[in-house]
């Protein structure tokens, strides 16, 4: 099986906003895998027991008494593991390599029993399909020992290059959790004992880049299940959702543009009135308020250089200036204009006289905001203000 005495693994896991849970795959009465990989055969998916039970109302001391419940049920089983076995964030007395493990009926069983409402629905959000395909499943016996790890020696790559189609368990796009197995010194077990329900130190077994792809392709795999359930019949989502995923794939793949940043910002903006009857409280207006406020203020540089340039070319004739829709569109950015406008109700659906006659105002706001004078009226009605 190895040349090594010890073969250290970590188990797979699925990832819950308030839960973690991880699991194996049951081959037969003696083997197991850490990983799916259908064109291997079929397989049955056991979830630790030990995680299942945690954070419940049920003490820790009192988790045996409830395994052994569910395992007359046939929803349960302990697993002895050969003694070569060891678990990253789950070392058991060596004398005793055993963990409790539940099937998928089981898992629902202690969802509906022990969980909250919230939690039962995330379950059941992402187990049920998992749930469809073992229903015809065979009671667990009460105990298993498994001596041989079928994937030891497989590689990734045969699981991770199949076919979409293949990819119907979310526990798949966790693949990149299989089992690191390390022999020799560098993996030495230096306890015995340890805390049963702990987790293993991700930092130390797997890159933090594959704990985000995993989560992406669940997100992937998720959207992919809802839309041939659930189809969406709106157009506007289905264009909406079809636009934002152009876009990340543009975003993944490095030619990402203004232009799509710019679409997919409006799209969503355009999903709803978001600020309706909420000015004053909006948290969307105040994080966009922020950010384009750090943008004109990272610009006020390049401003003052363009602003002293113009003073400098019109020394002799800062009495008579240009009219202050030139000036605005000469010395400030086009943004920066185009907030203000709409702001005061002056946007292109204006009639010209009175967006002529209110523009040296919007002028004054571009002045003080960006602490560059240029007319006279904004130096004497600074000079006022400073005094006060």
């Amino acid at each position: 099986m190895s040349s090594c005495s010890t073969i250290h693994l970590t188990l797979p896991q699925w990832d819950g906003s308030t839960r973690k849970i991880r699991f194996i795959y049951l081959v037969d009465l003696t083997s197991f895998r850490l990983t799916e990989c259908p064109k291997k055969g079929p397989v049955i998916p056991l979830y630790l027991g030990a995680d299942l039970l945690s954070n419940t109302d049920v003490r820790t001391e009192n988790h045996p008494r409830y395994h052994a419940k569910f395992a007359k049920k046939g929803l349960a089983t302990k697993i002895h593991f050969s003694s070569a076995f060891r678990f990253h964030g789950l070392k058991v007395p060596t004398s005793n390599n055993s963990l409790w493990f539940y099937s998928v009926q089981g898992l629902f069983r202690v969802a509906f029993e022990m969980y909250s409402k919230q939690e039962q629905l995330a379950v059941l959000e992402n187990f049920q399909d998992i749930w469809k395909s073992q229903i015809n499943d065979s009671p667990l016996k009460m105990s298993y020992s498994l001596n041989v790890q079928l994937d030891l020696s497989d590689s990734l790559g045969v699981c991770e290059t199949q076919s979409k189609n293949e990819l119907s368990d979310p526990h798949y796009s966790q693949d990149y959790r299989e089992a690191l197995n390390v022999c020799g010194s560098d993996a030495t077990d230096t306890s015995a004992d340890h805390d049963y329900c702990s987790f293993p130190k991700r930092s130390l077994q797997i890159e933090p880049s594959h704990i985000v792809v995993s989560l992406v392709r669940q997100k992937l795999h998720s959207l992919d299940n809802r839309l041939s359930s659930q189809p969406l019949t709106c157009t506007e989502q289905l264009e909406t959702v079809l636009l934002l995923l152009e876009n990340i794939d543009r975003f993944i793949n490095g030619n990402l543009e203004e232009k799509g940043v710019t679409e997919s910002v409006l799209a969503l903006l355009k999903t709803k009135d978001w600020a309706k009857d909420a000015v004053y409280s909006s948290t969307l207006l105040s994080c966009i308020g922020r950010w384009l406020g750090q943008q004109f203020n990272a610009a006020n540089s390049s401003i003052s250089q363009k602003v002293e340039g113009f003073k400098v070319q019109h020394i002799d004739r800062i009495s008579d200036l240009p009219p202050a829709e030139e000036l605005a569109t000469e010395l400030f950015p086009e943004a920066m204009q185009t907030l203000l406008l709409h702001w005061m109700g002056l946007s292109e659906e204006s009639t010209l006289e009175k967006r002529h006659s209110e523009y040296p105002i919007l002028l004054l706001i571009l002045e003080f905001a960006n602490h560059n004078l240029i007319t006279g009226v904004a130096h004497v009605l600074y000079s006022s203000l400073i005094c006060k």
